[in-house]
Order: C-alpha cells, then structure tokens, then sequence
C-alpha cells in the first residue's frame, strides 16, 4: 500500500510533531502527499536507543481520520499521553527512535471451532485485536516476532493487553480480528529511516 517514501516522510513528520510538542514549540507544518490525505489507521512507536526499551507506543486501528491527521495526533499521544509512561522530556529526544506502522483495516477472524483460531494468525505478517464486552487489546504484528511468540501466545498477550483472562479467546461472545501493518523506523535517532521486514527477524528468532 505504502512505497518507502511514504514510510519515510510518515517517520519524518512523526518525528517533527513529538519534537515540538515535547519542547512546547508550535505545531510543524507537515508537507505530506495528497495520499496522506486518505483515511488509515497508524501506530507511533517510541523506543529508547540503543536499549530498545519501549517508551510509548499508540494510534488508530481503524481508518477513523486521514492519516495525517491520525499520525500527527498518535505522534502527540506517543510521547505524552500512553498512561504506562511520564511524558517524553526534551533530554530524552536524542535517544529515541519513532517507528511508524501504517495499517490496513481490521477483518474480523470467522472460525467454526474457537481452537481454530491460531491457525488463522500468522506471526510476522498479522496484527492482533481481542475484544471482549468492553475490553479491547491491540498488539501489533512486530510484537510476537520480538517476544519470539507462536501463534496461540500472540493471541493470548493480546487478550491480557486487554485486560481479559489469556484464554478468553476460547470463550463465547470474544471477537478476534487481525490486520496487516507497513512499519518504518529510524535506525537511529533523527537517522535513515528503513522499512522493517518482520518475515526476516521472524526467521532470525526462530
């Protein structure tokens, strides 16, 4: 969906927003193309450097608002509102990288018998989304491929992000859907930004 110029510039004004925000200066003027303008879920990920720790990470599943207008407020929410975190402090800034997941929309997983499920998810390439009543976990697909999960775990963590039991996925009234991501990242702060191959890393954990 996206080219690596896409993936760039999104990782580039990402990037700019969380600077401005994190130093209260005025909002950047985001020169994107006019695809920016579509609708698209996107997730904005911070990660210490060169520790990889995470240090906020949130967005849009769903094609809610044009993605520069999802990325710009994922960018802000990255770096002062994920409640795991203190906001992101200017001193911080040279030693973080922004990570941008570009999504497609969320499908819902349709299985006669709920055990099937695992065998519709596939590590490297889907996203996970758990809901339960009003509980709702979200992993994205570079997740278990940095956990070194199989399928069935990478259901079960999304049901704990949730807030739901890890085995709630095999009871009546749970919905599991999955989506693809695009990801970008910075190689290093402010750094060349590269698209990740998660089949690649998958290989390499297993």
């Amino acid at each position: 969906m996206f080219s690596d110029e896409d993936g760039r510039l999104a990782v580039r004004a990402a990037r700019a927003v969380v600077e401005c925000h994190v130093k209260k200066e005025n909002p950047p003027r985001l020169d994107l193309p006019s695809s920016f303008k579509n609708k698209s879920g996107v997730f904005v990920t911070l990660t210490t450097h060169p520790g990889g720790d995470l240090r906020g990470c949130i967005g849009y599943p769903e094609a809610l608002l044009a993605l520069e207008d999802a990325l710009r407020d994922s960018a802000i929410s990255a770096c002062s509102r994920d409640p795991r975190f203190p906001p992101v402090k200017p001193s911080e800034l040279d030693k973080i990288t922004v990570e941008v997941s570009l999504l497609t929309p969320p499908e819902e997983i349709i299985v006669k018998k709920r055990t099937e499920y695992p065998k519709h998810v596939k590590v490297a390439v889907d996203g996970l989304i758990v809901q339960r009543g009003w509980n709702r976990g979200l992993l994205l697909p570079q997740v278990p491929v940095e956990w070194g999960w199989d399928p069935e775990e990478f259901i079960s963590q999304t049901c704990l992000k949730g807030g739901l039991t890890p085995d709630a996925w095999l009871q009546e009234g749970t919905k599991v859907f999955k989506f693809q991501a695009e990801v970008f990242s910075e190689e290093e702060p402010r750094g060349k930004v590269e698209r990740r191959s998660l089949d690649e890393e998958h290989g390499a954990c297993r």
